[in-house]
């Protein structure tokens, strides 16, 4: 199996950003955790994270032909307005889950809409850096009961 991280717009400062928020562990950190989940559960795992919308649009086409299995985006602050991720995302024909580390729901208003997550098979929010793992297990389980079911 083939999984995709995203990650948006100052997802890269964890640690360093507002930690009530986001807390104290590096995007480092956060790399490493899920690197060493797809080690353990044999998957490949590819990380991406860009302070640019049409990079996150570009890396998103490209997951259509490179064979991703399962996408897990955080779009940062994009969460709340870019059609143009939206329509990304749409497109791909794989399993799609948001994470946030907090939760929107919990925070300014203007974070409690996602343009993003009515095309996204479902959204984990207010976890913290587990979200992300839970996500990738999402994932890796709807992988294996689709390939059960084509055998």
């Amino acid at each position: 199996m083939k999984i995709l991280v995203i990650n948006g717009p100052n997802i890269n400062f964890l640690g360093i950003r507002d930690r009530n928020q986001y807390g104290s562990e590096s995007y480092e950190t956060l790399e490493k955790r899920l690197k060493d989940k797809a080690e353990r559960d044999g998957v490949e795992l590819k990380i991406f994270q860009s302070n640019h919308e049409g990079a996150m649009i570009d890396r998103i086409q490209e997951a259509y032909k490179d064979g991703t299995d399962g996408i897990v985006i955080n779009p940062g602050a994009y969460t709340h307005y870019s059609i143009a991720i939206r329509d990304a995302l749409e497109s791909i024909r794989v399993p799609i889950v948001e994470v946030h580390i907090s939760n929107i729901q919990k925070r300014e208003e203007f974070r409690h809409v996602s343009v993003t997550a009515p095309v996204c098979t479902g959204q984990i929010a207010g976890l913290g850096l587990k979200g992300y793992e839970l996500a990738m297990d999402y994932l890796e389980s709807m992988h294996r009961e689709n390939s059960s079911k084509n055998s």
